[in-house]
């Protein structure tokens, strides 16, 4: 082979080596973007379940019978519409009975038996938390997000208030009423944020009802 030859397959071999490392160039920077894309996203749908859980609030601290609560009689202002069927910022579709359903019993409908049934996240039988819708919109009605265009939505923030699980009245619909309840005036809430690409974070808080003064107990973030 003369060298004009070997000079040849010289520069295709080199051509074949950048060729690769570009590509390899290109997916690590593609990979890399993804993931703080994803991160992104996690933050803000965090940071969106948190600021409807706080919007809420006032508005359970206001209410002077909680078992209207409890009953899902009365809602906070933080609601876009009756409950019902919700486009969520990645176009996908979600149905906000549904939702409530699958929280309660992990099932989109559930029966009274299901309910009450005993599992390893639902130990209390008739104890256990009926959650109810209490808010639910999405992100332009809190005014989050950074340079929000009217009608876009960074996420949407679904946030549900039951019985605190420590009540021993077997009555998750009303607070007990006996003092030496532990959970009298404790109440559970929950709340969801949904953003792009399938994103979910979950916020929980147990709170105290004295009147219309509202301590918070907990709040964690749920993964």
């Amino acid at each position: 082979m003369n060298e004009r030859g070997v000079a040849l397959i010289l520069v295709l071999m080199v051509m074949m080596t950048l060729s690769a490392l570009a590509m390899s160039l290109a997916l690590m920077v593609s990979t890399e973007s993804r993931i703080t894309a994803n991160y992104r996203d996690g933050l803000e749908v965090r940071y969106g379940a948190e600021a409807a859980l706080e919007r809420v609030l006032p508005d359970l601290a206001a209410e002077p019978d909680p078992d209207r609560v409890l009953a899902g009689v009365s809602v906070s202002a933080f609601i876009d519409g009756p409950p019902g069927l919700r486009r969520l910022p990645d176009g996908t579709f979600a149905d906000l009975h549904a939702l409530t359903s699958t929280l309660n019993c992990g099932r989109p409908v559930c029966s009274d038996d299901d309910l009450n049934e005993s599992r390893d996240d639902r130990p209390w039988g008739t104890n256990n938390p009926r959650w109810r819708l209490y808010g639910y919109g999405p992100s332009a009605r809190l005014g989050a997000g950074p340079s929000i265009a009217p009608g876009e939505s960074r996420f949407y923030a679904v946030v549900w208030v039951a019985d605190d699980q420590s009540e021993t009245d077997g009555d998750p619909l009303r607070d007990g009423a006996d003092d030496e309840n532990p959970g009298r005036g404790r109440f559970s809430l929950t709340a969801h944020g949904y953003g792009f690409a399938g994103t979910r974070r979950v916020v929980e808080a147990t709170v105290a009802k004295d009147g219309a003064a509202l301590r918070i107990l907990s709040w964690r973030e749920v993964r």
